[in-house]
């Protein structure tokens, strides 16, 4: 039995709750346990999943299987494919939904979150509800999907049965208590938490995984672009000894460490000596090894700046915090880190145990694999864009990308994971068109999906557009995309280099270019893929779609919407953005 999970004391139950709920949790994420069956007629219960990776479909499914162990008669649905008519006839609603991009519902649930959003949405005076949002406070607008559906149900009348969780992207603590609580709400009998516990060994994980990384060996690992500051790495890893395998479209999660310089001027200005310290996996080490290893010293959030404030004398804090403003707490964590807190706003902690218990963990990175396991087998590729900047006088950098071109040796290897992503696939029919909208490291999955094709022989025609800022410096994989385009694998490639002339060119007014082209296409059923920036290029290329829809298929604001809309549902219309 592994260590019980702790209930913090703030947590909305009563002490007897409280004991129940860890011996419940702990049972669970070790025994595979569930609630003893009560008797009665089984609880309808309707699972809704938003997934923009296959995050939230994952625990979705998860959820489905715990509750067909107890005494409930649950079903689940992609939002994307859900009847919005059935919501007023509902019972028991559990919506689990991840946000991305600037706070935009997954693509799935663009549609279904729009509806509710607007005036057609009913009353729900009959529908019990709970939310699990997933999202990540590295982003400004975190979990604002979650928050959004949430606050909506309630002002429909719906009653919420379990207080809205918000997951800050490790997922299991949040989820299992999240769905201990669920469950314990909906079981018949008053308070809703079963009198026993019953628990059922279930074999646990075996193999690499999440919570158990591979170390993997280098390949290769170099800049792909020319002269200059810009560096994009390719980055090829050994997968021999793992029995890890991936399908193109997939993600590889890498864990990094943090740079040890950074970490030891942090510790030489904190106010205590450093001693052992906890890990996030409750294990006892070093407080150096702890920053470099185990917890985010990258990134600062609204969380951290509220914990460290109780405990330092800033003016400056106490004010930011007292206003509460999403813009100033924005404009405050741009282009800072821990370093920053510790150097200009010194807290008074008393030993290294506190310091930490106000970090985050450190968490893994995923990138969009660049490579088809039938062209490199035994082997899996990344196209990493290393991030350096300079900002509030300090230099600065991606802490993953900077580890993945720096800091890599045989004693700190990748340490990786893959990350299924079945919501970014090729079409399971190899005579569909695909069109890639690919600029910048968005190339990634389409240098896979192409060697892919290539390797199957899939009769399907392939277009690819691809940008940068200059064709000299920045033309990622040049020799393998002329080469592709010279065999006729590549059947249309199409180059937009943003910085080559006067007026900046980008890959939507490419698009726009070939319109007529495009539409023809997509009308004989091919399938449209984008891959890189949300904020800006996702959504410039789906206007840049919507104009051709409209101009080169004639149909009206209302009707191009529907047809991107259809695209979405039919899986035709796929994008990996972050």
């Amino acid at each position: 039995m592994a260590s019980p999970i702790q209930i913090p004391n703030d947590a909305p139950f009563t002490a007897e709750q409280r004991a129940w709920l860890s011996d419940f949790l702990t049972q669970m994420l070790t025994l595979g346990g569930q609630p003893a069956t009560p008797s009665g007629p089984a609880v309808p219960v309707t699972v809704l999943y938003a997934s923009q990776t296959g995050t939230a479909e994952g625990l979705a499914k998860k959820l489905l299987k715990t509750l067909k162990k107890g005494n409930f008669a649950p079903e689940i649905h992609d939002v994307a494919n859900y009847d919005c008519a059935k919501l007023s006839s509902e019972k028991n609603l559990l919506i689990l939904t991840s946000t991305y991009g600037d706070g935009e519902p997954p693509d799935s649930a663009t549609e279904f979150h729009a509806w509710l959003m607007s005036d057609a949405a009913p009353r729900l005076e009959s529908l019990s509800y709970s939310v699990l949002a997933l999202g990540d406070t590295s982003y400004p607008d975190f979990c604002k999907c979650g928050i959004e559906i949430d606050t909506r149900l309630e002002s429909l009348g719906a009653t919420c049965i379990y207080e809205r969780v918000d997951v800050d992207v490790d997922p299991d603590a949040p989820y299992a208590i999240w769905s201990a609580g669920v469950i314990a709400a909906l079981s018949p009998g008053g308070s809703g938490f079963p009198s026993n516990v019953e628990a059922e060994s279930e074999p646990l994980p075996t193999g690499y995984s999440k919570t158990q990384p591979f170390p993997a060996a280098v390949l290769q690992n170099y800049n792909l672009n020319g002269s200059g500051d810009k560096q994009t790495h390719q980055i090829a890893l050994s997968l021999e000894g793992s029995d890890l395998n991936y399908e193109v479209g997939d993600a590889l999660g890498v864990f990094p460490l943090n740079p040890p310089d950074v970490v030891d001027e942090i510790i030489a200005n904190l106010p205590f000596k450093p001693s052992d310290v906890p890990a996030p996996n409750g294990s006892e080490v070093s407080l150096r090894d702890a920053l470099i290893h185990h917890y985010d010293i990258g990134s600062l959030n609204k969380s951290i700046l509220q914990k460290w404030q109780a405990r330092s004398g800033s003016p400056f804090l106490r004010s930011l915090v007292a206003a509460d403003d999403k813009q100033a707490y924005d404009d405050f964590c741009w282009g800072r880190d821990l370093i920053d807190l510790v150097i200009d706003h010194p807290a008074d902690f008393t030993d290294g145990e506190e310091f930490v218990s106000v970090l985050k963990k450190l968490q893994p990175r995923l990138y969009s694999i660049a490579s088809s396991p039938r062209a490199h087998p035994g082997e899996v590729h990344l196209c990493v864009g290393v991030v350096r900047y300079e900002s509030h006088g300090r230099k600065r950098g991606g802490i993953c990308s900077t580890f993945l071109a720096d800091r890599l040796s045989s004693e700190n290897p990748p340490r990786i994971y893959v990350h299924s992503n079945k919501a970014f696939r090729l079409p399971a029919d190899a005579a569909t068109d695909v069109i890639m909208v690919g600029p910048g490291t968005g190339i990634a999955p389409f240098r896979a999906f192409l060697e892919d094709r290539k390797a199957t022989a899939a009769p399907g025609r392939n277009w690819l557009f691809f940008g940068n800022p200059h064709s000299a410096t920045d033309y990622l994989y040049q020799d393998e995309l002329e080469a592709l385009h010279a065999d006729g694998v590549l059947n249309q490639l199409d180059l937009a280099w943003s910085r080559d002339q006067k007026e900046k060119l980008y890959v939507q007014h490419l698009m726009l270019q070939n319109g007529a082209e495009l539409w023809n296409w997509l009308q004989n059923g091919a399938a449209f893929y984008v891959c890189g920036d949300a904020s800006r290029m996702a959504k410039d290329v789906d206007q840049a779609l919507l104009q051709i829809a409209s101009e080169h298929g004639k149909l009206s604001a209302d009707e191009a919407a529907a047809f991107i809309s259809q695209l979405k549902k039919d899986k035709r219309y796929q994008r990996d953005v972050y």
